[in-house]
Order: structure tokens, then C-alpha cells, then sequence
């Protein structure tokens, strides 16, 4: 896609599209995150888009500059998905544990867009918004500022390490997805414990615990960490 962006008064002078729709930054971003949905990575094309929107593909260039510039809309519209109707309570573990489990929820509710999306660094307007909030949970909390900046930065890492990890499961092929999990009970399961005595002795919280996302656990031991630190950090100061 060219460098062709029309000013946005230009955009909302553009006729219905064949569909009786008006083109929007929004609209493409929404047919984009639907067409990822049901077609993979593959479904990011202007001729795609286009389709979808009964418009012109060249249309798609008014309002965004790439599909770069596109995939990095569909990653701050999953942001904005997942910060939507969260509202700070003043207890930082609470609040951190909220917005890391929407952060969660959010992105297997798109798994195929989380795979493109999650690794992405938008700088827009959900993402800003965002690290502001993040950021603000902590100081608000006492953390000082370094310290509140690399559990930030902890915390963020974990929390789309782990949503596009599970992503990527939800985005098998149902087979391979079965297949995957099966192999918990049929090969863990079946070792002997003579050779392997520590997998032999767990295999069956294995084959129930692997079911699930880890995420949960992970984010609670490192919200105890951050805990410890902060408690750490109180101590040294009043010493």
C-alpha cells in the first residue's frame, strides 16, 4: 500500500460504499478484525478488505498508509477491547489483576488476531492509555518510580506473553489442538517411574493443570513479588 492518506474532512465527505455503509477508520478496523477472525493472517489484504466492505480496495488507502499501519490498529483495538469498562478501585493488586486477566480474556476472544497482534507496538491512543493506567495503579500504590516502571514492564511482558501463547492453541486446527492436549495423558501419563519418577508421581495434576492457561497462577506469584518488593521498599524507607 502507497503513502496515500486523505485529510479527515475529505473522508467524511466520501459517498456510501455499494453496501450503503460509510468508510471509516473504525469500520475497517472492525472488517479487518472480523476477516482475521475467520481467515487467519492471510484475510490482512486490501483486496480482502475491500470485498468485505463493497468498496473499492483502493479505498482502504484514505485511511490508512499500510497494512503495517492497519495491523497496528487491529493490535490498539484489542488494547481498547480489552481496557473497556475497567475502572480503578484504589487496591493495586486488584486492579492489576483486573486489567491483567482483560488483557487475557480479550485476546482469546481473537486468538488469530492476538497471534499477529501481540508482539506489536502501536504508540496509539489504547496503548498510551494503557501504560498510563498501568503506571498509575503502581505509583498511586507507592511503588517508586524505577521499581514501578520494571514491574510495569514485568507485568505487561507476562500478560501478552502468556495471551498470545494461549492465542496460538485457540488458533490450531481443532485436530491438532485435540492432539496436543491428548499427549499429557497418552505419553506423560504413561511413563514409567523408574526412569522418570518425578512426572510419574504428578502425572495426574499434570494431565488436569495443563488443560488450562497458567496465567492465572503466574500473574498472582508475580503480584505476590511485587508485594514483597513494595513491602521491602516501605521498610527501607522507614529505617
Amino acid at each position: 500500500m502507497s503513502e496515500r492518506v486523505v485529510p479527515e474532512p475529505e473522508r467524511r465527505r466520501r459517498r456510501p460504499t455499494k453496501h450503503g455503509v460509510v468508510l471509516s477508520r473504525e469500520l475497517i478496523v472492525d472488517t479487518a478484525l472480523r476477516l482475521i477472525g475467520q481467515h487467519g493472517a492471510e484475510a490482512l489484504t486490501v483486496r480482502r478488505l475491500g470485498a468485505a466492505l463493497g468498496a473499492d480496495p483502493s479505498a482502504v488507502y484514505r485511511y490508512f498508509h499500510s497494512t503495517d499501519d492497519l495491523l497496528l490498529a487491529v493490535a490498539d483495538e484489542l488494547i481498547g477491547l480489552a481496557q473497556a469498562g475497567w475502572q480503578p478501585t484504589g487496591d493495586w493488586r486488584a486492579d492489576l489483576r483486573a486489567i491483567g486477566l482483560r488483557i487475557h480474556s480479550a485476546y482469546q476472544a481473537h486468538p488469530q488476531a492476538a497471534v499477529l497482534a501481540a508482539h506489536r507496538t502501536t504508540g496509539r491512543t489504547h496503548e498510551t492509555a494503557a501504560v498510563e493506567a498501568i503506571l498509575g495503579v503502581l505509583r498511586r500504590a507507592g511503588f517508586p518510580d524505577r521499581e514501578a516502571v520494571r514491574i510495569y514492564h514485568a507485568f505487561v511482558d507476562q500478560s501478552l506473553g502468556f495471551a498470545a501463547l494461549d492465542a496460538a492453541a485457540l488458533a490450531l486446527p481443532a485436530a491438532a489442538a485435540r492432539a496436543d492436549l491428548e499427549v499429557w495423558q497418552a505419553s506423560y501419563a504413561q511413563l514409567d517411574p523408574a526412569t522418570h519418577p518425578h512426572i510419574a508421581a504428578t502425572a495426574h495434576l499434570l494431565t488436569a493443570d495443563m488443560r488450562s492457561s497458567g496465567y492465572p497462577y503466574a500473574l498472582e506469584l508475580l503480584l505476590d513479588a511485587a508485594a514483597a518488593r513494595l513491602a521491602a521498599a516501605g521498610h527501607a524507607g522507614t529505617s
